[in-house]
């Protein structure tokens, strides 16, 4: 079995392999079985695979699969990165979250000014988790010390998981509400002027999703007006212009889609790609496929 991955540094990562598993490193392979494509690449790269005859797998080292799902040929397996970036976009989260209701955002425009101002806090805070995956959840363990309540919100609502179809209800008590669901069709404009207008004033909105899910203009309106916070991760259109004017509010706080570029990236990557080779050429099922975009 021929296996492609993208980065040297990966060869010794992916653990002991099979006999008769053969590893290369190249970012757009032509005889791969099993490829696991670059990390963040682009929205074209998706467009390899139909050149690559002998494709069985496809193994991705991102969490999302929106530029993948329903574009690969039958016979070949998706499978997403679920559970390799559960404490680094957690970790994402909690320090967005901290940062604006600190306000540190401020204190860096404020440049060499000693400019103290009272600040608002985490403890006591109402927090709505919308994406109740693995993230979601590790989100919701970081922010067990934090004396917050915390609400989830998925696809389909389950024991302590209430349906996204509750969301007009649950909005207007939420003090802090972070977007953690994969891009669908049934995703994509969620965070929409309606949903918006449903905080309370005050509220701040994390976006660690991906950058469609929220209506931009609709988050900017709300945004310049003072009404809401916004920290983001990702967004619509991404890489955001320099010259789109999100970058000037004091209340928005923007990273360019760095969630999950940490160092311990790498070794989970290709821990995760060295198991499912290994399961596959056993004949075994494999884990994270993904379906109907999730």
């Amino acid at each position: 079995m021929k296996v492609c991955i993208p980065h040297e540094a990966g060869l010794p990562l992916l653990g002991p392999l099979p006999d008769g598993v053969s590893v290369s490193v190249d970012t757009a392979p032509v005889d791969a079985e099993f490829w696991v494509p670059p990390f963040l690449a682009p929205p074209d790269v998706v467009d390899l695979a139909a050149a690559m005859p002998g494709l069985r797998v496809v193994q991705l080292m991102s969490a999302g699969a929106d530029r993948w799902a329903g574009r690969l040929r039958d016979g070949v397996q998706l499978c997403d990165a679920s559970g390799v970036h559960d404490s680094s976009t957690s970790e994402w989260v909690l320090t967005a979250i901290l940062s604006c209701l600190r306000d540190f955002p401020h204190f860096v425009r404020s440049g060499r000014q000693w400019a103290y101002r009272q600040t608002d806090e985490l403890a006591g805070k109402r927090v709505l988790i919308v994406g109740a995956g693995s993230i979601g959840a590790a989100v919701t363990a970081r922010l067990a010390p934090f004396e917050v309540t915390v609400t989830s919100v998925a696809r389909r609502a389950r024991a302590g998981v209430h349906g996204v179809e509750e969301l007009p209800s649950l909005l207007p008590f939420a003090d802090v509400v972070v977007v953690l669901v994969p891009l669908t069709a049934s995703t994509t404009g969620l965070v929409s002027a309606e949903f918006l207008a449903a905080m309370p004033d005050g509220a701040l909105l994390v976006n660690a999703a991906r950058g469609p899910v929220v209506d931009t203009d609709a988050v900017l309106a709300e945004a310049a007006s003072g009404r809401i916070g916004y920290a983001t991760d990702v967004t619509e259109p991404e890489p955001l212009p320099a010259s789109h004017p999100l970058w000037d509010l004091p209340n928005v706080l923007i990273t360019p889609h760095v969630a999950g570029s940490v160092r311990g990236l790498f070794p989970r990557a290709y821990a995760l790609a060295g198991a499912q080779v290994r399961r596959f050429a056993a004949g075994e099922p494999l884990i994270n496929v993904v379906v109907d975009g999730y």
